[in-house]
């Protein structure tokens, strides 16, 4: 039985033919690997790459080890982070209308204090990615958090409207780098569990919003908004006190050259999980510089790249402008008018009542839905038409029958959306890049966030159909987007270096057919 590596999409229509074709790596200084000869009749683990080498990788490792305790953990303490987002988050639809009434402010200067904080992530998702990148997923995390949490705090303080403008764009600047416990999570899952972690862990995202809302319900009528604001950095607290455990990821010291500790991490998973750890020497691909934003537009990565950013911009202008549009068309009193043909709002001011927050709770459930549709749908259909049928069915939500259940599904879809980006993302750049990847895109995300606001809340006063429209007309676009990107990434290991080809993967290879490809992802045994 002989096991090589091939790069991905070479056609296996006869032996000699993939003989050319096929090149061994070597795992040191090089980027080789070179082929396994194992014993006849053993079967060749798919999740394992090189199961009898004397040398492997991390990748192998963390294929090897498995899902186990240790994942569980992780789970929830990265969890917690994205809990903590979306609280920040969904704070804003609640927070705005509030002191709309309380300090009178002018539409226009309530728009800003939600532009603001989307201003402070749009600067500050490069950056933590930066800091991710060069400095550790972990180090980059833990600040970020720690960053949130005591300008959080402080918001809550806020004497003038001037004051809490400044302090929520600082809570923003912090919130910009959550992204980044997604690039920690990832790197530490195996390739068959990676999509659907990814996605469970959304679960906290649609459960930190649900939990704003609850203590909102509670919070409000009797202790008021800067109560609220204080409380909400409750899963920040837990979590800086709880981040100790939290270990670097092993792809990141392999690749600053720090292999003894990278090892030290494995054999703490292994031993957590109860699996074995793989024999030999843990090797690496030589060392790379680290974020640097020109490997973002390399000959591989440049379309993609662009096309990302476009539908990150996408997911976060229309997921946010639904969360505001929410609040405006639901607020007590009907501040929408019910004229068909041109609905318009009179936003006056309008404080939100219970009634008004069982709505908004009605459309926060919705994203338990959508996370089911993308579950189903992200290794069925792969990662660019699952984003592409969840943009398509929001850009359909363009109706004038039945507002709440149009708000309904088109929540679903949109936050499914955000959730298989949240997948595709980091699975598409290598190891050097993963950090600032995301973070960049998280980065140009927040820039349709800090334009949403006008729509939602200005622009809304004019006609409803007419802010819905506009969402839905980006959302069409950002569906071509998806089916666009020149990439793939389901069924396929995270790659670990930018200097070899995209895709490049163990697969075996059955001299026995003369035609017809193998999936690259099954590795097939020759005897």
């Amino acid at each position: 039985i002989i096991v090589r590596f091939r790069r991905t999409g070479e056609s296996t229509r006869s032996e000699d033919d993939g003989e050319s074709r096929e090149q061994a790596f070597r795992m040191a200084e090089q980027t080789e690997l070179e082929s396994v000869a194992l014993t006849d009749g053993a079967p060749v683990p798919r999740e394992f790459a090189n199961p009898t080498d004397d040398t492997f990788m991390v990748e192998d490792a963390v294929e090897a080890i498995g899902f186990g305790t240790f994942q569980w953990k992780l789970s929830i303490l990265t969890g917690l982070s994205w809990m903590a987002d979306a609280m920040e988050m969904m704070i804003l639809s609640i927070l705005a209308p509030q002191l709309h009434c309380e300090w009178r402010l002018p539409r226009l200067q309530v728009a800003l204090l939600t532009s603001a904080v989307f201003i402070g992530m749009m600067i500050s998702s490069s950056l933590w990615g930066n800091i991710s990148d060069k400095y550790g997923r972990k180090t980059g995390l833990k600040m970020s958090v720690l960053w949130t949490m005591f300008y959080g705090v402080l918001s809550a303080f806020a004497p003038v409207y001037g004051w809490i403008l400044v302090l929520r764009a600082l809570v923003g600047f912090g919130i910009g780098g959550a992204p980044q416990s997604v690039t920690l999570y990832a790197e530490f899952l195996p390739m068959r569990s990676r999509a659907t972690c990814i996605l469970l862990i959304e679960i906290f995202w649609a459960l930190g919003t649900v939990f704003e809302v609850l203590l909102a319900i509670l919070v409000m009528p009797t202790l008021g908004w800067r109560w609220l604001l204080g409380l909400s950095t409750i899963p920040l607290f837990i979590f800086s006190l709880l981040c100790w455990w939290l270990p670097e990821s092993a792809r990141y010291d392999v690749l600053t050259g720090n292999q003894e500790k990278a090892l030290a991490t494995l054999k703490r998973i292994a031993t957590e999980n109860g699996a074995p750890m793989p024999l030999g020497k843990l090797v690496a691909d030589r060392q790379e510089e680290r974020g640097k934003i020109q490997d973002l537009f390399s000959s591989h990565f440049r379309w993609t790249t662009v096309l990302l950013w476009f539908i990150w911009f996408a997911n976060a202008f229309s997921y946010y402008g639904l969360v505001l549009l929410t609040t405006e068309l639901f607020q007590e009193g009907g501040a929408c008018g019910s004229n068909k043909k041109d609905l318009q709002c009179n936003l006056e001011c309008k404080y939100l009542n219970s009634d008004d927050y069982k709505d908004l709770l009605w459309t926060t459930l919705s994203e338990f839905p959508g996370l089911l549709v993308t579950l189903w749908a992200i290794d069925r259909l792969g990662r660019r038409k699952t984003m592409a049928l969840c943009f398509f069915v929001f850009s359909m939500c363009d109706t004038e029958e039945n507002i709440e259940l149009l708000i309904f599904i088109a929540r679903a879809f949109i936050a499914g959306g955000f959730q298989a980006a949240y997948v595709y993302t980091p699975e598409v750049y290598p190891t050097a890049t993963r950090a600032l990847g995301l973070g960049m895109s998280s980065g140009m995300a927040r820039v349709g966030a800090l334009i949403t606001p006008f729509v939602a809340q200005v622009m809304l006063e004019s006609s409803i159909y007419l802010a819905l429209s506009v969402y839905c007309c980006c959302c069409l676009l950002a569906a071509i987007a998806s089916c666009a990107l020149p990439i793939e990434t389901t069924g396929r290991g995270l790659q670990e270096s930018s200097h070899r080809e995209w895709g490049q993967e163990m697969v075996g290879r059955a001299s026995s057919q003369s035609s017809g490809g193998i999936p690259p992802s099954t590795p097939v045994s020759q005897d």
